[in-house]
């Protein structure tokens, strides 16, 4: 099994969707429905303060009955964010999620860099691909082609 790294370099779009922490949850959202992500890291500068995802908005915002166009993302964002190296195991990713219950999870180096973010979209779409080809060599084994 791979790492983490692997999925990074294998996304389509590697550009890092980030919100700061003062604008309203309203322009963050509307910056997650632009690009269709259910998630946005939020950057103090190059400093990871937090993640703003659906949940968030869900539990903080709409069942609070706040109004998103004054709510700050820093007033709702999660703050206790876990995260993984480019160097983790795609297994440990997959495990930390279904521990943690999220669905997104940052990838930040050694030193504190960010270098982007994994879904659990983007590992089930990592472990598919994986035991297409799995499957494809095997079936290739059975009838004598390799």
């Amino acid at each position: 099994m791979g790492a983490v790294s692997e999925i990074l370099s294998q996304k389509s779009d590697r550009q890092l969707l980030t919100a700061r922490p003062d604008e309203t949850v309203l322009q963050a959202t509307q910056r997650m429905n632009e690009h269709s992500v259910g998630a946005l890291l939020v950057m103090d500068g190059s400093r990871l303060v937090g993640i703003f995802t659906e949940r968030d908005v869900l539990r903080r915002v709409v069942a609070e009955e706040r109004q998103p166009n004054t709510v700050r993302v820093e007033e709702v964002m999660t703050r206790n964010i876990t995260c993984v190296t480019p160097e983790s195991s795609i297994d440990e990713a997959r495990h930390v999620m279904r521990q943690v219950r999220i669905r997104h999870l940052p990838v930040v180096s050694a030193d504190g860099e960010v270098r982007g973010v994994i879904s659990i979209g983007d590992l089930n779409a990592y472990l598919t691909n994986n035991q297409e080809v799995e499957i494809h060599y095997l079936q290739e084994y059975l009838h004598g082609r390799t």
